[in-house]
């Protein structure tokens, strides 16, 4: 009992953005430092996987598209963080983030193409802002900049090969039904907590 008690603690200690690796308010802006910070944060890694699974799951033009629309919107949140624009409700958008991206992979079917590319583009601002708001402001910013745009889209390649791997396997629906609902689950659990415990 102790032992899953324990387990789950540090499950949500993990899941919570504010405390997450990839919000530490370090003041390291080489390259690797950009390419960590998507993947040290639950948050980040596991929004980026979801759009990936997500275009994974699509067909036609909406499999770039998705993409596509988050890595563009997060640069430009990442420029408006880095400009020391202060946005409010950042940690809050990308545990809802995590809920919304979870639920279109549960019920995909439901979203048509503009609402799927809406959610994908407005909440990776929240995602780029959290970036942008680590970044320097002397050349070093460019380097940091290069590594979380490069680790983002392996996030999303690696989405979009594990749901391809599914249809081939002929599971697709049913594991991304269950990924997408442990995305959203991590999510309620970082909002409950960000709600319960403000930074």
């Amino acid at each position: 009992m102790l032992r899953r008690t324990s387990l789950l603690g540090s499950f949500l200690y993990l899941s919570l953005p504010a405390t997450a690796l990839a919000h530490t308010g370090h003041a390291t802006h080489s390259f690797l430092a950009g390419v960590l910070h998507p993947l040290g944060g639950l948050d980040h890694l596991l929004a980026m996987l979801a759009v990936g699974l997500l275009a994974g799951c699509s067909a036609g033009r909406l499999r770039w598209g998705l993409p596509a629309s988050f890595v563009m919107a997060m640069i430009v949140g990442a420029m408006i963080g880095a400009g020391g624009v202060e946005a409010p409700f950042i940690e809050i958008g990308i545990a809802l983030s995590l809920v919304a991206f979870g639920a279109a992979l549960v019920w995909k079917q439901t979203f048509r193409a503009p609402v799927l590319l809406a959610l994908t583009a407005g909440f990776a601002l929240f995602h780029g802002h959290a970036h942008g708001a680590e970044m320097g402001v002397d050349l070093s910013a460019a380097s940091y900049g290069t590594g979380f745009v490069l680790a983002t889209a392996l996030l999303h390649a690696l989405g979009m090969l594990l749901a391809t791997r599914m249809v081939q396997s002929g599971q697709l629906l049913s594991l991304v039904r269950w990924g997408g609902s442990a995305i959203a689950a991590v999510g309620a659990a970082s909002l409950a907590l960000l709600l319960v415990i403000p930074s």
